[in-house]
């Protein structure tokens, strides 16, 4: 089975060899964004960290779609409120280790992927996260909390890999994504008859900690409203709680005044237009003190697919991944992206 790539410009250019299993079950992709591009789905190492309800939805459309190997990590045993947005877990799973319940079940959408486990979340720890990090292609982080995830964020910055995080408040969503200098290719839309079809573009992504320093300063009224302000830093708002009650997410109407107050010094400290928006909506942000540690499969459905058919895009490099940090508005069915820290 060969896993090179020929680059080179020649119209007799070796096909890249696949099975004919994988031609068969693959042949609709392989006529949507061609052979190599599907190839480099099937020599793609995945590493996907905890397994609730976003990475559920973003495993099975990655592992359908023909990845080469997913490497699954998770610590924790199923509990009760996995079983709604969790659709790899039963009743009779509750109480063993969520990637040994899902297992067999991952494996058996696409016996042609690679599904390995671990079962403890230690191996995310300096140096074994080193040696995990290295070995795979990229890394995508669910439902993890803020300083986690820079955490991981650098580490995949030291060994050159694309990393992406993503997961539900609720309601809310987010997934955010540094993929370090990222060639891709896209349809050329500047017309013409005799331009070409396609065009080769670069982006520079920054990772978390400076996506974070982001001030949105200098834009215009209209620009600040289609980014959707409220729900950015409603959710910057819940990562800075946790962070500040040692991995707690609010749980409680008594948490709301205390979520409200750091919404609106990172609103104020991010520089938002002010003829937009003055202060955090007070309703958004109680709401969120009391439903932000629970999960509703509907909201995961979309972020999970959001985040696998993005995840698809940046190992084809076929089409302009997300730039940089998506936001989902359960209330209102819309999301928004929004180019924080990048050039």
């Amino acid at each position: 089975m060969s896993t090179t790539h020929d680059h080179s410009s020649s119209s007799k250019s070796v096909p890249v060899q696949i099975t004919e299993d994988e031609a068969a079950l693959y042949d609709r992709q392989i006529r949507l964004w061609g052979l190599e591009a599907q190839q480099r789905m099937r020599n793609a190492t995945i590493l996907l960290v905890k397994l609730k309800g976003v990475a559920t939805e973003t495993i099975k459309n990655i592992v359908l779609a023909g990845i080469g190997k997913l490497i699954v990590v998770d610590g924790e045993d199923v509990a009760d409120e996995d079983l709604g947005a969790g659709f790899f877990f039963r009743d009779e799973d509750v109480g063993k280790k969520r990637v040994d319940a899902a297992k067999a079940r991952i494996e058996s959408l696409n016996p042609l992927v690679v599904v390995e486990t671990i079962p403890t979340a230690s191996v995310l720890e300096r140096d074994e996260l080193d040696g995990l990090v290295q070995g795979v292609d990229l890394v995508c982080v669910t439902d993890w909390d803020r300083d986690g995830l820079i955490r991981v964020n650098e580490a995949c910055r030291r060994f050159g890999k694309p990393f992406y995080a993503g997961g539900t408040y609720g309601l809310l969503g987010f997934i955010f994504c540094d993929l370090l200098t990222h060639d891709y290719i896209a349809p050329d839309r500047s017309g013409g008859q005799d331009a070409p079809k396609d065009v080769k573009l670069s982006a520079q992504y920054c990772p978390l900690h400076v996506a974070l320093k982001h001030r949105w300063s200098g834009l215009t009224k209209r620009q600040t409203k289609e980014l959707n302000p409220s729900i950015v830093f409603t959710i910057l708002a819940i990562w800075e709680f946790e962070s500040l009650h040692r991995g707690m997410l609010p749980d409680d109407v008594s948490h709301a005044q205390e979520l409200l107050s750091v919404a609106n010094r990172l609103l104020e400290e991010g520089g938002v237009n002010k003829q937009f928006i003055t202060s955090m909506p007070s309703d958004l942000v109680e709401t969120m003190a009391v439903t932000a540690s629970h999960e509703f499969s509907p909201v995961c459905a979309v972020v999970g697919g959001m985040l696998a058919q993005d995840i698809l895009k940046a190992l084809t490099a076929r089409e302009p991944p997300i730039a940089n940090f998506f936001t989902f508005d359960g209330n209102t069915g819309s999301g928004s992206v929004c180019r924080m820290g990048m050039s």
